[in-house]
């Protein structure tokens, strides 16, 4: 594995741009969440759910970053334990995105194919867990 710090081209500068935008927009949704839902004016529920009645692998995760944003790290983690560490990791990723949107800079990542059939594994493992936690003994 090999991670540079390269002059952006116009394709990253755009994938940066658009990756900043996203995590920005959904910052600010899972922000001004609590007030929304007062108005019912939040995005419909988990089609998943709502089908099947079980939770997806992601319910729960607005709701853990709008209690991450009220500093409830306890709630969070029963509603979504992945929530409160995504939280942590999206606050990294837009200063890092920011800081290559400014400076016109972008990592470049390489990875050998077997490593990246390990990380796809090390990133589905907590998932499922999690998961399983939620189908099992977590509050929807």
């Amino acid at each position: 594995m090999s991670v540079a710090v390269v002059r952006a081209d116009r394709e990253a500068r755009l994938r940066n741009l658009a990756l900043l935008a996203g995590l920005g927009a959904w910052m600010a949704y899972t922000r001004l969440f609590w007030p929304l839902e007062a108005v019912h004016a939040t995005l419909p529920a988990c089609p998943f759910l709502s089908l099947t009645g079980h939770p997806c692998p992601f319910c729960g995760g607005t709701r853990s970053f709008a209690y991450m944003w009220d500093g409830n790290l306890s709630r969070s983690a029963a509603l979504y334990p992945l929530g409160p560490l995504m939280f942590v990791c999206t606050l990294l990723a837009i200063s890092v995105l920011l800081a290559a949107v400014v400076t016109n800079r972008t990592l470049e990542w390489r990875f050998a194919p077997s490593m990246r059939r390990g990380l796809f594994v090390a990133g589905c493992l907590p998932l499922a867990v999690s998961w399983s936690l939620k189908l099992t003994v977590l509050p929807n």
